[in-house]
């Protein structure tokens, strides 16, 4: 590779930054994604989830059950460019019933957003979330969110985000006033005030700039609110450690924002630290070794699949996070599992369910390669033959069971068709039992069966029953030994099933039972977790 070819790659990679917002449901996650977006100028005016009973809803809310609902249940990806840089957003799941699909995609990012709601400070899903990213050392920035309503003392907050996150927390904006005495936000870094106006259109830089903290124009307009915020800013710049970059980016520390989103402000210091803070697309683990973004060879890692994006098509989009080179449409490409080639050249940047036809993607970048089959969540694709496997796509054992049979026999083809398509996605595990032709579905959490139906009706024409199961636990199972491996199967026919990527699953009613199996079999390894083609994150219950 000439240098002028791996000086293009270096600085391509340097302008990506690819993040996902993480929040626990209604701490404004989506309001602040559908911001960062017209901030950027990606979109001209906002939808609002609040407002789904009208013609707009949230742009990274496409799913008609989103809709109707006013929840997020899928993840969206959306690429706009700012300052020169390109971003990558991913907006996730806040339920809990979609966690696995949050979890997939943060090991797609280089570093996760957290928006707080400033009312309740932080909650169980955030929580449960950033262990993920704690897990791999994700860099986080915070957004504290709602300040325009009733909230908990920001000296609370940030007490709290310390005390039960684990995490240093560096105040980069202070609120001055909260709830209805919301005056604005004091610029620790710029030493400025922005006042805060409700509704205004900050987004053509329609706000109002008071320079220095101790200004008396500050005194004239806000009283007794510049007061109570000096002391505390005194505070908080004696109580806290300076901004450390490196401490940052391995997830020790994280700089903090406060705003309203849903009233624009505070959102484009948030646009502004993602580039000025966030890193450049990293190395990603692979069996064979870290690639680094700027090897030039072109390799990618499938990390969601997506069914019927465009209903009128019936389609499905293999969502691939590019790892390292450039991606040309057209290039032949290896599914590294399969040894098979795809040359697809209809490849797509998103804004949500909008898509647009790209030539090139770099290192960071997300494209959507459309599919008819033959991906599978975790596959490695290359533009050589050398074998090369990323690791790190989790997989959890369901926690539910549902049976699922079709309203009408006559549809049985298009019933399993709509679960094959389901279970690749990974938006629910699909289980085919050795002894039985009716299908198991899986989850960790019961609105993915409501979910799973609905999808069914709408998108597959499918009406289908969800039933009762006696399944309580699930693991799969593999072995150093085949035999050993093909002896189990044998004697637990009854209960042994494959999942979507066809590997091996014992299902017992209850954890009890599931134990007695395992004494009986130490030879056979059970596993909690388990990577793409069986690839296992544990070997324990």
């Amino acid at each position: 590779m000439s240098d002028a070819v791996s000086d293009q790659l270096a600085e391509q990679v340097a302008q990506r930054r690819t993040f996902a917002i993480i929040s626990h449901p209604d701490a404004g996650k989506t309001t602040l994604t559908e911001k960062l977006l017209l901030f950027a100028g990606a979109i001209q005016i906002a939808g609002s989830v609040k407002a789904r009973k009208a013609t707009r809803h949230a742009t990274s809310d496409w799913m008609e059950i989103e809709k109707q609902r006013g929840i997020s249940v899928a993840s969206s990806v959306m690429q706009m460019d700012y300052r020169h840089h390109v971003i990558n957003l991913l907006d996730t799941p806040g339920h809990q019933d979609f966690s696995e699909d949050t979890y997939r995609v943060l090991t797609a990012v280089d570093s996760a957003l957290m928006v707080i709601d400033a009312a309740n400070g932080v909650e169980t899903q955030t929580l449960r979330l950033l262990e993920v990213c704690r897990s791999r050392n994700t860099p986080i920035l915070t957004f504290i969110n709602k300040m325009d309503r009733e909230v908990r003392p920001p000296l609370e907050l940030v007490d709290e985000i310390e005390r039960v996150l684990g995490m240093a927390v560096v105040p980069f904006s202070w609120p001055i006033g909260m709830g209805k005495t919301f005056r604005g936000v004091y610029d620790l870094i710029e030493d400025r005030t922005r006042v805060f106006r409700a509704g205004a259109d900050c987004v053509g830089g329609d706000e109002e700039v008071i320079e220095g903290l101790n200004n008396p124009l500050l005194d004239e307009r806000f009283g007794e609110d510049i007061v109570h915020a000096r002391n505390d800013i005194e505070l908080v710049r004696g109580a806290t450690p300076e901004f450390s970059r490196e401490a940052f980016l391995t997830g020790k520390q994280t700089p903090v924002f406060f705003g309203s989103a849903i009233n624009n402000f505070g959102v484009r210091e948030v646009l502004d630290a993602l580039v000025d803070l966030a890193p450049q697309p990293q190395p990603r683990v692979a069996l064979q070794g870290p690639v680094q973004p700027e090897d030039p060879k072109f390799t990618g890692v499938v990390f969601k699949i997506q069914a019927n994006m465009d209903p009128a098509h019936r389609d499905r989009i293999v969502f691939v996070r590019v790892c390292s080179g450039r991606f040309e449409r057209g290039m032949r490409l290896r599914i590294q599992r399969s040894g098979k080639e795809i040359r697809p050249n209809s490849v797509v940047s998103f804004l949500s369910q909008r898509r647009e036809l790209l030539d090139e993607a770099y290192g960071g970048d997300i494209i959507g390669i459309p599919s008819h089959g033959g991906i599978q969540l975790g596959d490695t694709l290359t533009e050589t033959a050398d074998p090369l496997q990323f690791t790190g796509l989790p997989f959890f054992a369901p926690e539910i069971f549902r049976a699922i049979e079709v309203v009408n026999p006559l549809k049985t083809k298009q019933l399993r068709t709509g679960l094959v398509q389901l279970g690749e996605e990974g938006a629910i595990q699909v289980f085919r039992p050795l002894h039985s032709s009716t299908l198991l579905l899986g989850a960790v959490g019961i609105l993915q069966f409501d979910v799973a139906a609905h999808r069914l009706q709408h998108e597959y024409n499918v009406e289908a029953r969800v039933i009762s199961s006696p399944y309580a636990c699930a693991r799969w199972v593999t072995a150093d030994d085949e035999a050993e491996l093909n002896r189990f199967l044998d004697a637990n026919q009854s209960r042994i099933a494959q999942d979507a990527a066809d590997a091996w699953t014992i299902l017992t009613p209850t954890p009890y039972e599931m134990k007695v199996v395992q004494d009986m079999w130490p030879k056979i390894h059970f596993h909690a977790q388990r990577e793409h083609a069986g690839l296992s994150l544990d070997k324990a219950a």
